[in-house]
């Protein structure tokens, strides 16, 4: 399936999607609390965006590496062959 070839590994696209969902997940915690004035509030709206955001992300990772546009590959990149 083309979604999932590209010139990363799966578990760097995972570990990219979680550390930025992490850093995501703290601004909009902090920002749900500013409008809402309830830290539960905030936290439930920070937990509940956490797996859907992971998951697209991921996705849209594994997407943009499929696509050859704008990314320079070394001739022994595998994915060079694709």
């Amino acid at each position: 399936m083309f979604l999932f070839k590209g010139h990363e590994h799966h578990g760097r696209s995972f570990a990219k999607a979680v550390s930025w969902r992490v850093l995501g997940s703290i601004d909009t915690f902090l920002l749900s609390w500013l409008f809402t004035g309830s830290p539960k509030a905030a936290g439930a709206i920070a937990s509940t965006e956490v797996i859907t955001k992971i998951l697209l992300y991921y996705f849209h990772e594994r997407v943009w590496s499929s696509i050859k546009w704008g990314a320079s590959r070394t001739p022994d990149d595998p994915a060079a062959s694709i």
